[in-house]
């Protein structure tokens, strides 16, 4: 599928909802269970999600009208997310992250992004060469990434007590 701008919008309006359903009243049981030692918690995911909210997309987003690829984008610090989440309920958390990805998408807006601009050429740290556009599809398919590690997180907490059903269900054989 092609990227298409008002969709790539909608999707990104749209995530904070869904962020918001899975983890309002949750347990902290549930909030802060891991699929490993090493792995992110559904609480670190939120966090995670906002961080890159205030780090990434957008300040990336501006490397790119400014330097184009004559300059990379600062490196992103997975894990930065940390003082983010101190002393905060997933509540107060997820109303930060509908208000940080409102303000994003109204800033975006203000790009009055066009055919010409999704084609501006920007430097990853990493992997090198990329476009605005490809900035704008991965910031869609970074928020469902998360939702699905999300979802995996959470189902495998359950994972043995659906005793030989598990064999049905894909998300705890993946």
């Amino acid at each position: 599928m092609k990227f298409q701008l008002d969709e790539a919008l909608a999707m990104l309006d749209r995530a904070p909802r869904v962020f918001d359903t899975l983890l309002r009243n949750q347990s902290a049981d549930w909030l802060n269970s891991r699929i490993d030692p090493k792995a992110f918690s559904p609480m670190d995911v939120l966090g995670h999600v906002m961080f890159a909210e205030i780090e990434d997309w957008i300040p990336r987003a501006r490397r790119i009208f400014e330097f184009q690829d004559s300059r990379p984008f600062d490196p992103f610090d997975r894990r930065g997310f940390n003082p983010l989440l101190e002393g905060k309920s997933v509540d107060e958390l997820l109303q930060e992250f509908a208000e940080l990805r409102r303000k994003n998408i109204q800033t975006l807006r203000s790009f009055e992004l066009d055919e010409v601009k999704l084609d501006l050429p920007g430097r990853h740290p990493e992997l090198g060469a990329v476009t605005m556009r490809q900035l704008l599809a991965t910031w869609v398919v970074h928020d469902w990434n998360h939702i699905d590690q999300i979802l995996r997180t959470l189902s495998r907490q359950y994972a043995q007590e659906v005793g030989p059903w598990k064999a049905f269900l894909g998300i705890l054989n993946r």
